[in-house]
């Protein structure tokens, strides 16, 4: 046997390093050794002597681990060996997890506040800086710091920072789910006397946040938790961590918020405090709280870290007091500026997304339009002390921006002096895609970016203005955003906000975690939209296609019935009012069709100018609404069926049938002609396969004539476009599609992109050709269209039968006149690679299949081949 006849790649749950995590039983992973076809068996065993024996199991994702139920803190080395076609593995390298605190109970530290309120007006406040000291006096083998904050925290270890993951302990509902982190800080610990100490801001708990800028939403004082257990090698513990002995000032964070930015004097910055020895005597005495700790829990994604540094393409002087930075790329994240100036230099850094005219950084589109006028906000300020060495690295917030002015620095600035930090969660990358146009590369790295620009510990709608996970938004690209990264974790997480967050009558509302005086906003009254509220059954069942994970669909199911039953409530007791004055006698397929409730509709279709926000959500939008309840009905009976709920799949399948008829008696002609006559409406028809097989070429049809009679451009919004490009391909018009695609005049993606975009717009006119700009220029939502390169272009399709890619399709579709194009995805089994050259006449095509899987190859001239793992190359 040999290191490569062994399985690879262990992990726990969707983590790589899974330090901490809140589960007695996670599940186990592995990939099966280089050229396997199928797994027949597998054998796990521990460090601390459980070993499953040889199960009989094709499983090889997301095992549950059966073995002894875990204590908290516990550490858990394990490895893996299977039997495949192959024969009999050799043992894997060994891997590791181990828990966090996964009691209450476990907890032997308390809350600690500032002795003194970091008062100050929302987005004004200061940060605290709180500090301890404690003496080691035993050798220590290991050490563990568990931590979270009502705000957010930045922690010291001897004057070392403690890890790199960033606005701990992040975004959640928290009034039902804190997040937890746990450090390995063994080598930080040293014998004598050591000081731990915390930077303590408002952050999301208290601080500005959504598109009213909200304050004090979960709580009106910050506060900090920490526990630190030592482990000493004669086998006994020390736990020690926040608690009346803590003190307390507000130092040189003068301002901390999310949203407005962050400034420091570091003129007030007491320099070793997180150090042992610092003389503390002027600090005030922190109060302890009695706040619980039934709402901690361990989080299912990765950290937001720091992933990224960038270097500005220029730096120029605007003028004597201004300095404007490009960093080339919009992103999510902050400016670390090394050169600060002589002592009492004041520097105000302004962060933009696009330029005007004179070449100043624009950030007017940036401030919410709303009676009472709101600032943008994205504005660092640093005071010089004159200490060389000194650095500015606001941490405790994070600005959506591609531009930055820089004000009332004295010197010429280069990019040497100013960085780009790119911010985001640390998401593993797991798609790529390039072909011969070098603009459709360069649309589909805006789309990554966008993605990365609004992966913020939520999926965000945008990094400045507003930054709430919007369902809708998400449910749309989760397919496309699961091909590009790992985000099985990151949905998983987010996911359980919006159970949190879902109101006693099943509504689902439009963004989670949703803060409380919400409730009481103009915007209330739409929460429950179709195709927003839908998230709750679409996201659970993206996440299971594309990771296999049946887990996340049982624990959302409650989710899913709950607003199904709302749904259904709604469509039986209500009808449009202009639906019953134009038929005062309800025909009766009306039960089954939901044409009542406040809907977001289409949403930014090209053209499409909502004046009034709540007519809007007010029209008929029953052909939308009654598509997505189809829609939902369908994927709860397939959920069902795979969770083994056999009733519930045969009530779900029978009402999807009659939502579905009801859905065409209202909107269908026997001629295929359809009401509303919009592509939307063509594209959700056939993606949702609402029309029967005979009118599809109908259908499809007139959604091409549609496209064509406007000049072949695109007219759908926010929840069509993903499949206007799919839905064209898959009913015999890829022309038309690539047509689309390669589109450059507005509205289309290529217009986005020749005008400068690096992350895709949220209007289609976000930069309008005399240069107007309009709203966030990084809304992902229409950069769904790059799943149409994987699936169609370079032809890597998922199939619904098959998740995490364990049987898929190559069926690449050359056109457009591309000469080439290539793809590759590290699927949960391995990679897949595809790569294709096309001069005309004959296709070469290059397929990588990982180990336990198998691909079926349709090629162009509708040649069918088989292909295990391995690498293989066919010519049509």
């Amino acid at each position: 046997m040999t290191a490569s006849n062994a399985p690879t790649h262990l992990r726990v749950e969707h983590l790589d390093d899974a330090l901490g995590i809140g589960l007695a039983r996670p599940r186990l992973s592995w990939r099966l050794p280089l050229g396997a076809a199928v797994q027949t068996a597998y054998r796990i065993r521990t460090d601390s002597g459980w070993d499953s024996g040889r199960t009989e199991s094709a499983e090889s994702l997301l095992i549950p681990y059966a073995g002894p139920a875990l204590r908290s803190g516990e550490r858990v080395g394990w490895q893996v060996m299977v039997w495949t076609d192959r024969g009999e593995s050799d043992w894997s390298a060994p891997g590791t997890f181990e828990t966090g605190l996964l009691d209450a109970g476990d907890w032997q530290t308390e809350w600690v506040t500032p002795g003194q309120d970091p008062g100050g007006s929302p987005g004004e406040r200061p940060a605290s800086l709180l500090r301890y000291e404690f003496d080691v006096d035993r050798p220590v083998v290991s050490a563990r710091l568990y931590a979270t904050a009502h705000g957010v925290y930045e922690g010291f270890l001897n004057g070392e920072r403690i890890g790199d993951a960033e606005l701990t302990p992040g975004f959640t509902q928290y009034r039902t789910r804190l997040q937890v982190q746990t450090y390995d800080v063994t080598a930080g610990v040293t014998p004598g006397r050591n000081a731990l100490g915390a930077i303590l801001a408002d952050g999301w708990y208290r601080g500005l946040i959504g598109y009213f800028r909200f304050a004090d939403q979960w709580g009106d004082r910050p506060a900090l938790l920490m526990q630190l257990r030592l482990t000493h090698d004669d086998g006994t513990v020390t736990v020690l961590g926040t608690g009346r002995a803590w003190r307390g000032t507000q130092g040189h964070v003068v301002a901390a918020d999310l949203i407005a930015g962050e400034r420091w004097d570091l003129r007030c910055l007491p320099r070793g405090w997180s150090r042992p020895g610092f003389d503390d005597a002027g600090w005030l005495p922190v109060s302890t709280d009695s706040r619980g700790f039934d709402t901690l829990v361990g989080s299912p994604a990765p950290p937001v870290r720091r992933v990224q540094e960038l270097t500005p393409v220029s730096v120029r002087r605007l003028d004597e007091r201004r300095q404007i930075v490009d960093l080339g790329q919009n992103i999510n994240g902050w400016v670390r500026l090394s050169k600060l100036g002589p002592a009492g230099t004041r520097v105000r850094l302004v962060h933009g997304e696009w330029l005007d005219a004179s070449g100043d950084v624009m950030t007017g589109n940036l401030a919410p339009e709303v009676p009472e006028p709101k600032p943008a906000g994205q504005v660092d300020e640093v005071t010089s002390a004159g200490v060389p060495g000194d650095v500015f690295e606001p941490r405790r917030t994070t600005h959506g921006f591609s531009h930055v002015r820089i004000e009332g620095h004295p010197e010429d600035l280069t990019s040497a002096d100013v960085t780009g930090v790119v911010v985001h969660t640390d998401l593993r990358r797991t798609g790529w895609f390039s072909c011969s146009d070098d603009r459709i590369n360069r649309l589909h790295e805006a789309a990554v970016w966008s993605l990365r620009g609004n992966a913020c510990d939520i999926p965000t709608d945008c990094p400045h203005r507003e930054r709430a996970g919007w369902t809708g938004d998400w449910q749309l690209f989760v397919p496309t955003a699961a091909f590009l990264f790992d985000v099985a974790g990151f949905s998983a997480k987010w996911l359980r906000d919006v159970a949190a967050d879902q109101r006693p009558d099943g509504t689902v509302v439009h963004f989670s975690p949703y803060a409380p005086a919400e409730a009481g906003s103009i915007v209330n009254d739409l929460n429950g939209s179709a195709g927003w509220g839908d998230a709750a059954v679409i996201v659970p069942w993206e996440v299971y296609r594309a990771y296999g994970d049946t887990g996340v669909l049982a624990e959302s199911w409650p989710m899913i019935t709950a607003w199904l039953n709302r749904v259904e409530r709604l469509a039986r007791t209500g009808r449009h009012p202009e639906r019953a004055a134009a038929r005062p006698t309800p025909a009766a397929h009306e039960q089954y069709l939901w044409d009542t409730g406040a809907h977001w509709g289409e949403w930014l279709a090209p053209g499409e100018e909502v004046l009034d926000l709540f007519a809007h959500a007010r029209r008929d939008h029953g052909d939308i609404a009654t598509a997505y309840y189809a829609r939902s009905t369908d994927l709860a009976a397939r959920i069902a069926e795979i969770l083994g709920y056999a009733d519930e799949a045969g009530r779900y399948r029978a009402l999807n049938g009659k939502v579905r008829a009801a859905w065409q008696a209202e909107y269908l002609g026997r001629d295929g002609r359809l009401t509303p006559d919009t592509q939307a409406n063509h594209v959700r028809a056939l993606a949702f396969e609402l029309v029967p097989g005979e009118l599809r070429p109908a259908v499809a049809a007139r959604l091409a004539e549609l496209v064509r009679e406007a000049g072949t451009h695109l007219g759908t919004g926010f929840l069509a476009t993903p499949s206007l490009l799919p839905s064209l391909a898959d009913t015999g018009h890829l022309d038309v599609a690539y047509d689309l695609l390669r589109q450059d005049t507005d509205p289309s993606w290529l217009a986005m992109i020749d005008r400068g975009a690096t992350t895709v717009w949220e209007n289609w006119n976000g930069v309008t050709a005399d240069g107007t700009v309009n709203a966030s220029l990084n809304h992902y939502s229409k950069g769904a269209v790059v799943s149409f390169l994987h699936r169609h272009v370079a032809g890597i399709e998922l199939l619904d039968e098959a998740p995490a890619y364990r049987r898929f399709r190559v069926r690449p579709r050359p056109g457009g006149g591309l000469t080439w194009a290539q793809a590759a995805h590290e699927s949960p089994y391995g990679r897949i690679e595809t790569g294709w050259q096309f001069d005309g006449i004959t296709l070469r095509l290059h397929l990588v299949v990982p180990p336990g899987t198998e691909a079926t190859v349709v090629l162009p001239s509708g040649r069918h081949e088989s292909a295990g793992p391995g690498t293989h190359t066919f010519v049509d």
